[in-house]
């Protein structure tokens, strides 16, 4: 975003569009992480330290749109952890930077069960 005043420009970069809407995701319930990609090999369940990894954004002069690769946690309906993602990153962007979110795009590259299991598995893998 580029805003022209009579005191100078205000331009908000694109690592802090996605970085504001990787800390949305990551605080909507059912969300367990975000992906790396599956390009990167499986998907890489990331902390809330590199949040702009799974977010890819374009910023213009007033609008924006976000693309999210996420993780959702087993047993919550996809598509409506994905609705409230969808507002909840529009609402989050929308507010702190004054663009407007015309869109947000969720691809859903895995489902995450219970911690324990995740271990389990994991565990026996690397055997």
């Amino acid at each position: 975003m580029t805003e022209q005043l009579q005191t100078g420009l205000i331009r908000i970069s694109d690592d802090v569009v996605a970085t504001i809407a990787g800390l949305a995701a990551l605080e909507t319930p059912g969300i367990a992480a975000m992906s790396g990609g599956i390009s990167e090999g499986l998907a890489k369940r990331l902390s809330g330290k590199n949040v702009q990894k799974g977010v890819s954004v374009e910023v213009g002069q007033l609008e924006a749109a976000i693309d999210l690769r996420v993780i959702v946690k087993y047993g919550i309906p996809i598509h409506e952890v994905s609705r409230q993602l969808q507002l909840n990153v529009r609402e989050s962007v929308e507010n702190m930077t004054g663009l407007h979110v015309v869109e947000v795009n969720i691809k859903v590259e895995g489902v995450a069960f219970k911690e324990e299991e995740v271990a389990d598995v994991d565990s026996t893998r690397v055997k």
